[in-house]
C-alpha cells in the first residue's frame, strides 16, 4: 500500500479526486488506504482503481514506473470521467456558479466545494466549521494582503505539491517570505522553543492586534456617526437602495469638511 500511496502522490491525485473517481467519500478513501492489501477493498472499487492505473492485478502496481507519458495517460482517464460527470449531471449551465468557467477551473472549483462540504457535513464538528470560517476570512483578505498568497505557495512547496523553484506571484518577495517561514517553521518543529521564552513576543503580537482592533472600532464608530449625519442633512431616516448613492456622496462631503 505504501507503493500505491507513492504512485498517487507522484501522479498528483488528491484524496478528493480519487474519492470522486471511485464514488465514495474522502474518509472512505483514507480507510481504504489504511488497509494493508488492496485485495481487501470492495471488488468494484478495486477494479476501478486498477483501471485508473492501467493495470490488471494488484501485483502489477509494484511494477508501475511514473513518468510523463504515464501521468498523461492517467490524467486522460480521470478527465474522461470528469467530462462524463459534467455531461450527466449538467453541472455547467446558465445562471450557475460554474457558468462561464473553463473545464479546468470548473474541476478545481468542484474539488474545493467537495472539500468544504466534507468539513461542514457534521453540524457538531466545530473544528471543521472554524477551519472553513477562517478560510473564508483568508480568501476575503488575500487580495489586500500579498503575504497571504506567499503563505499558500510556502505550504504547497513544504508539502512537495509544487516545485520549490516555482514562483507565480512576486519571485523576490516570495523568496524572502519562504526563507523566513522556513526558519520559523524549523524553530517551531524542533521542539526547542519554550512557551516562557516566547511569552514576550506573543505579548507584543497581542498588543499590536488590540491597537488595530481599537482603531477599527474607532473608525467604525466614526463612519456610523458620519452616516447618521448624512442621513439627517438629507432628510432621510434610513439608508436604502433608492438613496444609497446620494448618501455616499454626502458622506464623502462631510469627511472632506472635517479634514
Amino acid at each position: 500500500m505504501n507503493k500505491l500511496n507513492d504512485i498517487l502522490h507522484e501522479l498528483g491525485i488528491s484524496k478528493v479526486k480519487l474519492a470522486k473517481f471511485l464514488g465514495v467519500s474522502r474518509q472512505m478513501i483514507y480507510n481504504y488506504l489504511e488497509l494493508d492489501d488492496i485485495n481487501k477493498w470492495p471488488k468494484d472499487k478495486k477494479v476501478l482503481l486498477l483501471n485508473l492505473l492501467g493495470v490488471k492485478s494488484p501485483d502489477e502496481i509494484n511494477k508501475i514506473k511514473v513518468n510523463t507519458d504515464y501521468i498523461l495517460e492517467v490524467e486522460t482517464r480521470i478527465n474522461s470521467l470528469f467530462d462524463a460527470t459534467i455531461t450527466k449531471n449538467n453541472i455547467i449551465q446558465e445562471n450557475s456558479i460554474f457558468s462561464g468557467l473553463s473545464k479546468k477551473n470548473t474541476e478545481l472549483l468542484l474539488s474545493i466545494i467537495d472539500l468544504l462540504k466534507e468539513k461542514l457535513d457534521d453540524d457538531k464538528d466545530l473544528v471543521g466549521y472554524n477551519i472553513v470560517k477562517y478560510l473564508y476570512h483568508f480568501m476575503q483578505l488575500i487580495d489586500t494582503h500579498k503575504e497571504l498568497k506567499y503563505i499558500l505557495t510556502y505550504v504547497a512547496k513544504a508539502n512537495v505539491i509544487i516545485k520549490p523553484n516555482e514562483y507565480v506571484f512576486n519571485e523576490n518577495d516570495e523568496f524572502i517570505f519562504e526563507s523566513i517561514m522556513h526558519s520559523a517553521m524549523t524553530l517551531y518543529t524542533s521542539g526547542s522553543p519554550s512557551r516562557a521564552k516566547l511569552e514576550e513576543s506573543h505579548k507584543r503580537f497581542t498588543t499590536q492586534l488590540e491597537h488595530k482592533l481599537e482603531e477599527k472600532l474607532s473608525r467604525t464608530m466614526e463612519l456610523n456617526s458620519i452616516k447618521a449625519q448624512a442621513l439627517k442633512e438629507l432628510g432621510y431616516t434610513e439608508l436604502n437602495t433608492s438613496n444609497v448613492g446620494e448618501v455616499i456622496e454626502k458622506i464623502a462631503e462631510i469627511e472632506a469638511r472635517r479634514q
